[in-house]
């Protein structure tokens, strides 16, 4: 089975670790977490992504341009928004965004 690859976006290094670190617990997906936009940008133009989450502290014109680059480059990709609330919180926003 292939894994789902997961991309978080945050600004605060603390919660990007613990996300990641929370993603990759899961067998079947890889979680990959930055705190810029240009190194998301990089990263997404060479790793195929089936998910992106927004994480804490991206404003809104930040999100909105990321997210048109991100459906721009993949059409199909999934974006979620994540500003907390728990690994249960995190596992629910997950699959129904993928099962959307």
């Amino acid at each position: 089975m292939e894994k789902i690859n997961i991309l978080y976006i945050g600004r605060n290094q603390e919660i990007l670790d613990t996300v990641v670190r929370l993603l990759n617990k899961r067998d079947e997906w890889s979680g990959t977490g930055v705190q810029d936009d240009e190194a998301a940008k990089s990263l997404f133009a060479t790793t195929p992504f089936n998910l992106v989450l927004f994480g804490p502290g991206i404003d809104a014109e930040n999100e909105a341009e990321l997210s048109s680059y991100f459906l721009e480059k993949q059409p199909g990709v999934k974006l979620v928004q994540h500003y907390g609330g728990g690994s249960g919180l995190l596992l629910s926003e997950i699959t129904m965004a993928l099962q959307a």
